[in-house]
Parts: structure tokens; sequence; C-alpha cells
């Protein structure tokens, strides 16, 4: 799921491998930006603007052709999660979306399928691997998603190559150990790691259980596979406008979310609103996480820029 940093590597890694059959999905386009971290693409795939899936489904079938590569050039949501990864034995997280992860983890759950999370941003990675009903879930691991705005994305503080490809390194041989038959063998816990400067912190590595009151794998609810939790965009009639309105409620500190946003482009902020432009679209973002994306009729484009700017 996502072929970017992460699962761009992800994807290369396991059709080396042989794997047998791989579902490859992400809404994005290849840009310039990516070609640092994303070794998968080529500056042509940038200048022709190529959907990352489809790019990444050419470059693949090149590397082995006896691998089935199954590519989704789509928005990955609550009403197409289940007959896109129906029938998976492992999905590996490549997202950079908490509220895509929560959808996957109650996707995983309810399906009892292995999943793999992954997250890295800077210098910084993180990975955990999930049994459902055997290991923590992610919500175990974090009740609740933090707030839009509420951290850094990879469009405000880069990242560094190396940083996914640790995280991708360790999600693809704890894949190939579930896949094995090996389950003995997986890594407990969640690993954290920071690369600028060194440190690793492992969490739970003892016997780790799913948590009693989860809502997830213990009271088997599924806000997120059912639609509850799902970031709205909604079309502004006659404005060429989208409002986004993520679940996740809090209020926003909008001075620190501009001054995340001052190296990416124009950017004024007051005591209850902020407003940014970009790439010919222009946000008008409110303290209680509530967006106007301007210059767009598509809920999907909306979604994706605010993702990238604010965080999902």
């Amino acid at each position: 799921m996502g072929l970017g940093a992460l699962g761009s590597t992800i994807a290369e890694t396991l059709v080396r491998a042989g794997i047998g059959s791989l579902i490859a999905v992400d809404r994005d386009i290849v840009e310039f930006s990516n070609l640092h971290r994303q070794g998968l693409y080529q500056e042509s795939d940038a200048a022709q603007r190529l959907p990352k899936a489809l790019a990444a489904e050419r470059r693949l079938r090149a590397m082995n052709a006896s691998v089935t590569i199954e590519a989704h050039v789509t928005d990955f949501r609550a009403d197409n999660a289940e007959e896109i990864f129906s029938g998976c034995d492992c999905i590996l997280d490549g997202t950079d979306s908490f509220e895509t992860r929560y959808l996957v983890n109650d996707l995983a759950v309810s399906t009892s399928t292995p999943w793999i999370y992954g997250a890295c941003v800077a210098a910084t990675g993180m990975t955990a691997t999930i049994i459902p009903q055997v290991t923590p879930c992610l919500t175990c691991l974090f009740p609740d998603p933090p707030p839009p705005g509420a951290g850094e994305t990879c469009d405000t503080a880069g990242i560094i190559a190396p940083a996914a490809q640790i995280v991708a390194a360790l999600q693809v041989t704890e894949c190939l150990k579930l896949l094995s038959g090996d389950q003995n063998a997986l890594r407990p816990g969640l690993l954290s790691f920071e690369l600028w400067p060194f440190r690793l912190i492992e969490i739970g590595t003892k016997d780790p259980k799913p948590r009693h009151d989860c809502q997830t794998c213990v009271r088997l609810e599924f806000p997120f596979l059912e639609g509850d939790r799902e970031t709205e965009g909604i079309v502004l009639c006659g404005r060429d406008s989208v409002q986004i309105r993520p679940p996740a409620q809090g209020e926003l500190d909008l001075k620190a979310v501009a001054a995340r946003l001052e190296t990416q482009g124009k950017v004024s902020v007051t005591k209850i609103v902020l407003n940014f432009e970009t790439e010919g679209l222009a946000m008008t973002l409110f303290k209680d996480g509530r967006a106007l994306i301007r210059g767009t009729t598509d809920p999907a484009v909306a979604r994706q820029f605010f993702g990238r700017f604010v965080g999902s």
C-alpha cells in the first residue's frame, strides 16, 4: 500500500526475491523531488508525470517477468479496500497517512491478515509486525491518530533515503519470514530509530499481546473500514474549491504549521486562519483542522494536497 520512499523499495525487493504475486496501490504521480529516495523511478517518469503505480508496474515486470503484478492507480478508501486486498497473504505499509494506516489496520484485523507497519520522515523511522489476535495492532500501539498538523510530513521536513531504505528492509525481512512460514522468527514489538544523531529504541519486545481494551482487535470495531472516520472532501458549488474535514479533531497550532510550510510556498497566518499557496493550489486552514483547498474540484486531489502539507 503506497509506492513512495518505502513502498517502491519494498516492491522492488520483493519482486527481485521472486514473490509470486504483488498488488501495488498508489494515487500519486512521479515527481522530480521523489527521485533521491525512490529508486524505482527515473527522470523520464517524472518528466511524463506518470502515475507511480503504472511506472512501478512497468519497471517491476522488467525485473522479474515470472511475478504477477496488479497495479492500481486509485485513492485507497473504505469503499474499495476489501476489493483491492481480498485474499492477500500479507499487507505492507508504504503510506504517509495515518488515516490510511488505520484503514489498513481495520481491514487486516477484520480479515485476519498479517500486515507490517512502517513510517519514516527526515532521518527517523519505525516499524512493527502486526499479526491480528496475536500481537498488538496499530490501535493497541496508538489508540488515536494524531490530529492533522501535529507533526512533520515528508514534504515539510524532507527525508533522507537511508531512513526509508532501513525501514523497507526491515519490513521486507519480516514479510519473508511470514511468507516462508517462520512466524517464530518474527521481531516482536515496535522498533524506532533515528539516524542523525543515532539512537535505537525497542518497545514491547517481551511477549507483546493485544491491549485488553483495544477497540479494533478486542472489541472488533472498524470505524475506518466502515467509513466513519474518513476525511471528508466536499466540493463547494461554483467556487472551484473542496472543503476538507479530517476525522481527528483538535485545535491546531497554526504558527507551528506555518513555520513548517515557509519553505514550501507562500504562507500567511493569523490567530484563527492560515493561508498557503503552492503548485497552483491555495489552502485556507482553520484552527479546528478544517481546510478549504482552492484551485480544484477533485476531492482526491484536495485530500492529497492536505495530506502532503498538513498531514492525515
